[in-house]
């Protein structure tokens, strides 16, 4: 039998992506949605495959404090479930991914430590998803 935490709060389920349906690389939807995660952590994931650690890191690290930004205007108290079964919340946890992974590249093991946690923590399924460990 499942325990069930009674003093959890309920799973968030966020609204839809600002930038949703747009190209996330496009300038034109950065600048008409720089509240958008998901346009972060597509520009973090180019500039990882491309090399460039530094500019990655910087684009995920805006991506994380967008994801924030939305999770906490919805009523996230700074933890419980963030369930990626609930697709418009799949850019939050995404966004923390790439902070984990860009955090990973420039050697803060300690940051991509804290992000893996909190994605555990949010859905533990998206940890290998997102970050194939």
């Amino acid at each position: 039998m499942e325990m069930k935490d009674m003093l959890a709060p309920p799973p968030v389920e966020l609204p839809q992506d600002p930038a949703a349906g747009a190209d996330l690389l496009d300038d034109a939807t950065a600048l008409a949605h720089p509240d958008s995660p998901a346009v972060w952590a597509a520009r973090a994931e180019r500039e990882l495959e491309q090399g460039d650690r530094i500019v990655a890191y910087a684009y995920a690290r805006t991506g994380y404090h967008r994801s924030l930004d939305r999770l906490r205007a919805n009523g996230w108290k700074g933890w419980g479930p963030v369930p990626a079964s609930h697709e418009p919340n799949r850019a939050v946890l995404n966004a923390i991914a790439m902070l984990a992974r860009a955090s990973r590249a420039i050697g803060d093991d300690a940051e991509y430590d804290r992000c893996r946690q909190m994605l555990s923590d949010a859905d533990p399924g998206s940890v290998e998803k997102l970050l194939g460990d």
